[in-house]
């Protein structure tokens, strides 16, 4: 997927979220990146931003950051998924 359709997705994703409370739109960004994109769209998106990351919206570069230092913890999403069905 081209980057320029990576900025366009991330930035629609980052305006549905700008209608939340102040403290909500980060998180709200990270969240659904996370959860619904291919980790090949994240690590792409990681690259563009390297390179500069022109057009980024400041909220979704700041959940970007966000995701990418989460990233560097190996296991995260594993341990996350795996918690959720404790007790079930």
């Amino acid at each position: 997927m081209s980057p320029d359709r990576l900025v366009y997705m991330a930035n629609q994703i980052g305006k549905f979220f700008e209608s939340q409370r102040a403290d909500e739109v980060v998180p709200g960004i990270a969240n659904h990146i996370r959860k619904f994109w291919d980790p090949r769209m994240r690590e792409a998106i990681f690259a563009y931003m390297d390179a500069g990351g022109e057009g980024i919206d400041p909220p979704v570069r700041e959940a970007l950051d966000k995701l990418k230092e989460q990233a560097g913890q190996p296991h995260h999403e594993r341990t996350t998924l795996s918690s959720s069905f404790q007790g079930t």
